[in-house]
This record gives C-alpha cells, structure tokens and sequence, in this order.
C-alpha cells in the first residue's frame, strides 16, 4: 500500500490528526488524575479513548489507501455517520468533563488537568463537527464536478 499525501493535506486528513493528538490529550490527561472517584469521568475516558482508537483506525486506512480494496463498503456515508455520531457523544463527553471539574478539589494537579481535558475536549467535539461538515460534503459529492467524474471512472 501507498501512502495517500494527498489525503494529509486534505481537510478531513488535517481534521483526523487532530482529532487523534487532541483525543491522545484528553484521555491521557484524565487518566493522569483519580478519576476512578467521580463516576462522570468514566464516561468520558469511555468516549475519548473509543473515538480515538476509532479515529486512529481510520487515518491508517484512508493514509494507505485501504479503502479501495473495500470497495463494496460506502466509505464516505460510514466516515460521514462515524464523524456524526462522535460529535454528538463528544458534546455529551465535554458537558460531563466540564461540569465535573471542582474548583476546589483537594488536589490542585487534578483540578488543572481535568480543567485542562475539558479545553481539548471540547477542540476535540468542534474538530468532529466540522469532519462531520467535510465529510457530509464528500458523501453528497458536492464540490465536485460530476461530468469529469464520470469520464475518469470509464477511462
């Protein structure tokens, strides 16, 4: 397989690296605190650390061009409805991490890390929406031209 430099300088390959440094950052700052002690973080380490195996997962197949020995799957309707679905559970992820920071927790570190996964958090939430833009546009095939399309398909 080779790689897809294209697909990098692309926005929804920009969006997905970010979204996996950013993710990295959110799981890995809450789980650097006692979060076993507050139930609501355990739903947030559920949704950063599914989303960012997922999205991980993704990068490598469209980064290698995987997608196109999977030809029978629609890949820009899974990537548009994976992009969707974690906007809407990352909003859910990012109320719960803000909500639950304390300022006056007994432990100062804690306090600047979850306050810090809160802020990645919710880069992390506007980053998944505007994937979910992006690939809305690629599923509908909007922007592009659909007569040239068709003519390098049958070439």
């Amino acid at each position: 397989p080779a790689l897809d430099g294209a697909f990098l300088c692309s926005p929804l390959g920009g969006l997905m690296g970010a979204q996996a440094v950013l993710g990295l950052l959110v799981w890995a700052l809450i789980a650097d605190t006692t979060y076993h002690l507050h139930a609501a973080y355990g739903w947030v380490m559920f949704v950063s650390i599914f989303f960012w195996i997922v999205t991980v997962l993704f990068f490598v197949t469209y980064l290698l061009q995987l997608q196109l020995k999977f030809y029978v799957i629609p890949w820009p309707l899974v990537l548009m409805i994976f992009n969707a679905v974690a906007t809407v559970l990352y909003i859910t992820a990012f109320v719960t991490c803000a909500a639950a920071v304390q300022p006056t927790s007994w432990r100062q570190w804690d306090y600047n890390r979850r306050a810090a996964a809160s802020f990645f958090a919710c880069l992390v939430m506007i980053a998944y929406g505007a994937s979910t833009f992006f690939s809305f546009r690629a599923w509908r095939g909007l922007g592009s031209n659909a007569a040239t399309s068709q003519v390098t398909d049958h070439a």
